[in-house]
């Protein structure tokens, strides 16, 4: 389904407020990066419409930003238009059979919209709880945690097609989605306004396939409990890994787990197995999950620890270092510029590499900067 819209001649949508040289740091979990040339705080869908294809037309570059959750920028800033998508608005449509559709404007808190859903009673978000970040950057990350993913609820996607200057309503079906990304990930030619999520009215969680998760709640794995015991359990576990935001709290100034965990061809797999027990010793159980057909999933926290990387393991000048809590944030200590956090990320990166034949790929999304 498509619905044309109105044409934009100006870089700012009516009513949008529009400030010079913001700094970007402001609007990051990390609090990293340099200032907008341009920026566009847009509170409607036809606000975000407008901005974004009047700055097409005028030929400038263009930063869609969300919660800033995901986000490394440079330092020297972006030079053009950051429209920031402040949309909100939610609705429930009943499907039918204990089902019910949720649509979520882009701007929208994910956090606040999976507290709402378990106040409610409905069933589906709860092990995603605690994720920083807009609902709109959920589906093109394929935001997952604690054994459920996005793709497991998504029902479709309202996107501005960049090209065409259209509205176009996509089924989950067609957006790609794989392990933490999507068709719309590394890619600007669309902009995602709303989302749809199918959830339960049973009031329970989806089935808790995640080990640790499980043994946190005292079940067994494939077990449904009640949302709000899955959400409090999910909370806590990710408080005590720094991945809750916590303004006073420095493992929390991240952008989340930096790294993906790598996903191996099995054809690969003994020969990173035993480059491991070469260093770690053979009678060392290695941490391994389902990756797909004929792949097999490792743990980067696992794998980065193992090759001498441990909590709290610092960077350039002590600015930037690995959670104490957990080994995947890379954490901005105060004052640190983004550089200090690619250095890092770098000498990580690299010692896996070096140790297990393992390269580990980022997880955030770059602007203006690259490992």
């Amino acid at each position: 389904m498509t619905t044309p819209l109105p044409s934009a001649s100006s870089t700012a949508a009516a009513g949008c407020a529009v400030r010079q040289a913001v700094p970007l740091s402001e609007h990051t979990t990390l609090r990293m990066g340099g200032p907008a040339a341009r920026f566009v705080s847009a509170e409607r869908p036809r606000d975000v419409v407008e901005a974004v294809t009047g700055a097409d037309a005028a030929g400038e570059p263009v930063l869609v930003l969300g919660g800033g959750s995901n986000l490394v920028v440079a330092d020297d800033g972006f030079a053009g238009t950051v429209v920031h998508v402040a949309t909100r608005g939610r609705h429930l449509d009943l499907v039918g059979d204990g089902v019910v559709e949720l649509t979520v404007e882009a701007g929208e808190n994910w956090d606040d919209v999976v507290a709402d859903t378990v106040d409610r009673g409905l069933g589906g978000l709860e092990c995603l709880s605690g994720i920083p970040g807009l609902v709109g950057a959920t589906p093109v990350q394929n935001v997952g945690a604690y054994g459920v993913e996005v793709a497991d609820l998504l029902v479709s996607v309202d996107v501005l097609d960049r090209r065409t200057g259209k509205v176009n309503q996509v089924p989950a079906s067609g957006l790609g989605l794989d392990y933490r990304t999507s068709l719309l990930k590394g890619t600007d030619s669309a902009v995602v306004l709303r989302a749809r999520f199918a959830l339960r009215q049973d009031g329970r969680s989806a089935p808790i396939r995640y080990h640790e998760l499980a043994r946190a709640l005292g079940v067994e794995p494939g077990t449904r409990v009640p949302a709000a015991r899955a959400r409090q359990a999910v909370l806590e576990l990710r408080r005590a890994k720094g991945m809750v935001l916590d303004p006073d709290d420095h493992d929390t100034w991240s952008a989340g787990s930096f790294f993906t965990n790598p996903v191996l061809p099995d054809t690969g797999l003994a020969d990173v197995l035993g480059r491991i027990a070469t260093r770690v010793g053979a009678d060392v159980r290695v941490p391994t999950y389902p990756g797909g057909p004929g792949r097999t999933k490792l743990s980067a926290a696992w794998l980065i620890e193992r090759a001498g990387f441990g909590r709290g393991h610092a960077g350039p000048g002590g600015r930037v270092a690995l959670s104490a809590k957990h080994t995947l944030a890379l954490t901005n200590r105060g004052g640190a510029r983004t550089e200090d956090l690619l250095e890092l990320a770098r000498e990580v990166r690299d010692g896996v590499r070096d140790a297990f034949g393992v390269v580990l790929h980022p997880e955030p999304v770059f602007v203006g900067c690259r490992l």
